[in-house]
């Protein structure tokens, strides 16, 4: 089978799980090739996404590396074995890889928690709000590459929207929902919409106000995405131009905390659609 040669962050992810494994057992890499009747150098290429891996040799790799978390193994072997193409790979191409990263991963979360500073998620936004926001980024996307992002994030919410869904909880700062993106008539639509969304039984949402005094975290934006197992959490956030997957777990728990933080400070759910319908009566 040929190499990889752009592996996605999965297939990454995998492979770094297997070698945290095997370290963790104090285990060298050309032990673990030997153990599985492979050789160092196919050992270092599925350590780095490049090469597969069998649901056989990741369980004896377990086996020997007295890993007996059931379920942390059983969801690398789902990891593994998942090679068929998933919903986001008609949009390889089109939409930049990290952004497919992030289907995936969405694709794959028991749990997804957010909080966003500037911008609505955008698991709950409009259709209209979505083209206003990717006309106003990036101009030069042509009209048929626009229509393409629209319906790939419009296919991304299908995780909250159909069944079965998977629990969503939004923390949105109240300066997300007063910009007015695509004007006041968006806006309004939008603003009904999060309240929609929020009456989901699998949805919970709260919103950050700016009166809120113990709130000092406006560059801390994020996403939370709970793997099927712990060990396989991801935390995400936003650059000036891209985004970025965190995954090492001191890194995790720091996320962990700063999202309770941010919790902390934001109303509750009864209070946040209250303070949205108060908006939408504004406008």
């Amino acid at each position: 089978m040929p190499l990889r040669s752009n592996p996605t962050y999965r297939q990454q992810r995998l492979g770094v799980e297997l070698r945290k494994m095997r370290e963790r057992a104090g285990i060298t890499a050309r032990a673990a090739a030997a153990l599985l009747s492979s050789s160092p150098m196919r050992q270092s290429h599925i350590e780095n996404g490049r090469s597969g891996i069998s649901e056989d040799r990741i369980r004896r790799l377990a086996r020997h590396c007295a890993c007996d978390d059931s379920a942390y193994v059983d969801a690398l072997v789902g990891m593994a074995l998942e090679r068929g193409k998933g919903w986001w790979e008609e949009y390889r191409g089109i939409v930049v890889p990290v952004g497919l990263d992030l289907a995936e991963l969405e694709h794959r979360a028991v749990r997804i928690q957010t909080f966003q500073m500037p911008h609505i998620p955008g698991l709950l936004q409009t259709e209209d709000h979505m083209r206003a926001a990717f006309r106003y980024a990036s101009p030069e996307l042509t009209p048929q590459d626009l229509e393409a992002y629209v319906a790939f994030r419009l296919r991304r919410q299908h995780v909250i929207t159909e069944s079965p869904a998977t629990p969503y909880e939004a923390i949105i700062h109240e300066a997300a929902l007063r910009i007015l993106v695509g004007g006041r008539k968006t806006a309004h639509a939008q603003l009904e919409r999060i309240l929609e969304r929020s009456e989901l039984d699998h949805v919970t949402l709260r919103v950050l106000p700016f009166a809120a005094e113990d709130f000092a975290g406006a560059g801390h934006s994020m996403d939370y995405l709970h793997g099927p197992a712990p060990q396989l959490d991801t935390a995400l956030t936003e650059t000036g131009h891209s985004s970025v997957f965190f995954d090492a777990e001191p890194l995790l728990k720091q996320y962990r905390k700063r999202y309770d933080r941010v919790a902390g400070s934001a109303l509750n759910p009864v209070e946040s659609r209250d303070f949205i319908v108060h908006m939408l009566q504004e406008l």
